[in-house]
């Protein structure tokens, strides 16, 4: 992941959990028996899903390919 890329959790307790997502990701949620849990879980998930995209698309455009960085 780029250094200082920024996404938004939401975040909420339910019962002895707490639950969040990722807003920017689709999929990208976990759970913690604390909020530092929580956060530590999200960090880890959302990491896992942007290598596996990025890997995913490196495989689709083989050879011959750019990158170009695209901000909001």
């Amino acid at each position: 992941m780029n250094a200082g890329s920024t996404f938004t959790a939401v975040i909420k307790q339910d019962g002895p959990w707490w639950i969040g997502w990722i807003e920017e990701i689709p999929g990208v949620n976990s759970q913690g028996e604390t909020r530092e849990e929580l956060i530590a879980n999200l960090r880890s998930a959302l990491e896992e899903a942007v290598d596996m995209n990025r890997e995913e698309a490196l495989a689709f455009a083989h050879d011959g390919y750019s990158e170009e960085r695209i901000a909001l």
